[in-house]
């Protein structure tokens, strides 16, 4: 596993744990920057840090794209999982000039069949595929 897809690993840990819990991704993410002795830490990759500020930053303009282009889904509908790995391929796609869109789409892919349910990597396809053909088209 590339050192991207571990950072993108644990940018879903931090993303979904927050999303289930109700509480805040800066939060989490500055407590685990903090967190570099004991048992359980582990080294924070910078792509991590820079994933979850993305999909921080840009939140609502993400969530505003999941809803309009996941059709038949509302967003309190899709499991959190699929929510969080949409939010970091979205990112990824609008906003990160070092990832190719098709690689961004094809991680997603791989979190979605290693995380989530087969009709999961349908739709989040679907979705991260519109969103790719159009990117150029939309206001960010």
């Amino acid at each position: 596993m590339s050192a991207r897809s571990k950072a993108r690993k644990q940018s879903l840990d931090i993303l979904f744990e927050t999303d289930i819990r109700g509480t805040s991704p800066a939060d989490l993410l500055a407590r685990k920057l903090e967190e570099v002795d004991g048992q359980d830490a582990r080294p924070m990759r910078e792509y991590t840090r820079e994933l979850v500020e993305g999909v921080i930053d840009h939140r609502r303009k993400i969530d505003e794209l999941i809803s309009t282009y996941a059709q038949g889904w509302d967003m309190d509908r899709l499991p959190a999982v699929d929510r969080s790995i949409l939010r970091i391929a979205i990112f990824e796609i609008l906003w990160s000039e070092l990832v190719p869109d098709a690689v961004a789409i094809d991680e997603a892919l791989t979190m979605a069949k290693e995380l989530s349910t087969e009709d999961s990597t349908h739709y989040i396809h679907g979705v991260l595929g519109r969103i790719a053909s159009i990117k150029a088209d939309l206001a960010l």
